[in-house]
């Protein structure tokens, strides 16, 4: 191809100013913008014809329409729009005008290039602008993932700042029953907390006007005070898995991410905010090992595949002697048992069997409970529960199973047997009717090796 001729061409069709009349060649020379291409190529077609030199238009160019000389301008837009957020990270696009594009085609048509030759109006506006922008404000372009994205609307003289969500990582530990994991609106007035009543609208019976059926849950205990240090419009909670409502999560805790979304601030002190939640939550949760995460490791958690140790207290109304339990526990550890959805659940999940393997589980009988409950549960609250389902005074021989089983294994199935729902099981190969009474997760196991690869993280 002949460049000058090309050119030359280029500047026969009319004003052409000098960003426009280089980009048609932009993957030739490298090192040169595409405004000292276009002004190298109007010095030779000049040197080559012995006319006079003069200098490319700006406003008046019939490509661009005059935005070429307008990056500085634009570059400022974005930096008082993007103002308020911290950001590390940045990239810019353009909403570019239908006729600016049809230049753009018939500017390389004109010099008879292929229609895809050099580079595209849009894509130098971004790199322009954005590189302007990137050393104003001390970030770096991220083409993939950028903290801000900001639009440039051409046609509107415009700029829309997109934030992308921040994301702490940390694990926790519930140390209350009836703590759920995420928020549960309450059932009979939809979380609103009213009813309609005789008298008109009233504060729903259900759940005490509350809008919850439980007073708090985890993620009403970590996530808004999250949200708030990132100074977000909203946080969503995601956790590795979830234990039951009335089971407590020890041990070294839970994994999960908290997804502010529209951050101000992404670089929270979170040993500070990790001391904060703790002091709020009173008792009740405590996270540890808080760590601003990136966006990867909120389906690094929700993917985890990881095993589960679990502590469960049970009792029976039925005579069991300590050899025929421990030989039951025996014929269960290493086995793979079939699960039909338990029917506490069936009303959420989908009907299916699954297989899980038990790998470890071992257990102890105690003697009577008593009608206090002393050892049918870590505490008299749990005991109560169950009232209507065994009769403390008849109890005949309570225990505590430990199990360490696959990721998805229904533990208290498993020792109940959900009538039948679950082969084997403890209770099926007893013959004998087993409660679980009270459930303890004590550790959520593989975490350590699957969250150590340090590209998950930010610093």
């Amino acid at each position: 191809m002949d460049v000058v001729a090309a050119a030359r061409r280029l500047l026969e069709s009319g004003p052409v100013c000098d960003s426009c009349l280089g980009r048609p060649f932009a993957d030739r020379s490298f090192g040169l913008t595409n405004e000292q291409r276009g002004r190298s190529l109007r010095t030779a077609v000049a040197l080559a014809d012995d006319a006079d030199f003069e200098s490319g238009p700006t406003a008046d160019c019939w490509v661009c329409e005059g935005h070429c000389a307008e990056h500085d301008a634009w570059a400022e837009r974005v930096v008082d729009a993007a103002a308020d957020y911290d950001f590390d990270t940045y990239q810019v696009g353009t909403r570019t005008p239908p006729l600016i594009e049809e230049n753009d085609r018939l500017l390389r048509e004109e010099a008879g290039l292929d229609p895809d030759a050099g580079e595209a109006f849009k894509s130098a506006f971004n790199r322009e602008v954005g590189k302007r922008f990137g050393r104003e404000a001390g970030a770096e372009v991220d083409f993939d993932r950028p903290d801000v994205l900001a639009l440039l609307n051409l046609e509107r003289g415009d700029v829309d700042v997109q934030v992308n969500p921040a994301f702490v990582y940390g694990r926790y530990r519930k140390l209350e029953r009836d703590v759920p994991q995420t928020e549960w609106p309450c059932r009979e007035c939809g979380g609103s907390g009213k009813q309609l009543g005789e008298d008109g609208e009233e504060d729903c019976e259900y759940c005490d006007g509350t809008g919850y059926m439980y007073p708090t849950s985890v993620e009403q205990e970590i996530a808004p005070l999250v949200r708030d240090a990132m100074e977000g419009e909203e946080a969503l909670f995601h956790g590795a898995g979830r234990e039951d409502v009335d089971a407590l999560m020890l041990g070294t805790g839970r994994p999960f991410v908290v997804e502010v979304k529209r951050p101000h601030r992404r670089s929270p002190d979170v040993e500070a905010l990790e001391a904060e939640i703790n002091d709020a939550a009173a008792g009740r949760v405590e996270v540890e090992g808080l760590r601003l995460a990136t966006y990867e490791m909120v389906e690094r958690v929700k993917e985890l595949d990881a095993s589960k140790r679990y502590r469960a207290y049970v009792a029976t109304e039925a005579p069991l002697d300590d050899a025929s339990f421990a030989d039951a526990l025996a014929e269960l550890d290493g086995e793979t048992v079939e699960q039909y959805t338990p029917e506490r659940v069936d009303h959420r999940r989908a009907s299916t069997t699954r297989t899980r393997t038990v790998y470890e589980i071992d257990g102890e009988l105690h003697d009577s409970a008593g009608s206090d409950g002393g050892a049918v549960a870590p505490d008299a609250v749990i005991a109560s529960r169950y009232e209507d389902e065994l009769d403390l005074d008849a109890i005949e021989r309570t225990g505590t199973v430990e199990i360490h089983g696959e990721g998805g294994l229904y533990v208290k199935e498993l020792i109940s047997g959900d009538e039948g729902r679950t082969e084997p099981s403890l209770a099926g190969l007893l013959d004998v009717p087993i409660t679980v009474t009270a459930l303890d997760v004590l550790a959520v196991e593989g975490e350590e090796e699957s969250f150590e690869d340090e590209a998950y993280f930010r610093d």
